[in-house]
């Protein structure tokens, strides 16, 4: 073999072939790794391509970009609620371009729950405090 190395895309389109010559997924596994060797991808990826070809789902390129996940700060996460209490973490996540995994897990890093439709603090204001001491008196 020469020193070609296959990228995902070019992996993909032969696997689209292979599909088309009506081979299994593990029959395309295997002559994958008989020409690419180490570089062929695994036959569980293999067997989701495969799946997503029989769903009519031809598309090759990756769908999330490749690379790390974009990052953001709790300023930018705080200023969006600031501006409107109410939005879902699926809105957050679409306004900052992030999954909605992701707006899940820093709300919760930074105490926040959902309440009445309304994000706010899970601990209490030190007022808030007063306000209920004040009421049980």
């Amino acid at each position: 073999m020469s020193g070609h190395e296959p990228n995902s895309r070019h992996l993909r389109e032969v696997l689209i072939f292979y599909f088309k010559m009506k081979k299994s997924a593990a029959e395309a596994h295997r002559m994958l790794s008989n020409t690419y060797g180490e570089a062929a991808i695994s036959e569980r990826t293999c067997r989701e391509w495969f799946q997503r070809f029989k769903n009519g789902d031809f598309e090759v390129e990756d769908q999330h970009g490749g690379g790390r996940e974009k990052v953001f700060e709790d300023a930018e996460l705080e200023a969006l609620l600031d501006q409107d209490s109410c939005q879902t973490q699926q809105e957050l996540s679409g306004s900052l371009g992030v999954t909605q995994q992701t707006i899940s897990k820093r709300l919760k890093v930074m105490g926040m729950i959902q309440k009445r439709g309304n994000w706010v603090l899970y601990e209490l204001k030190p007022r808030d405090v007063e306000r209920r001491l004040f009421a049980c008196e």
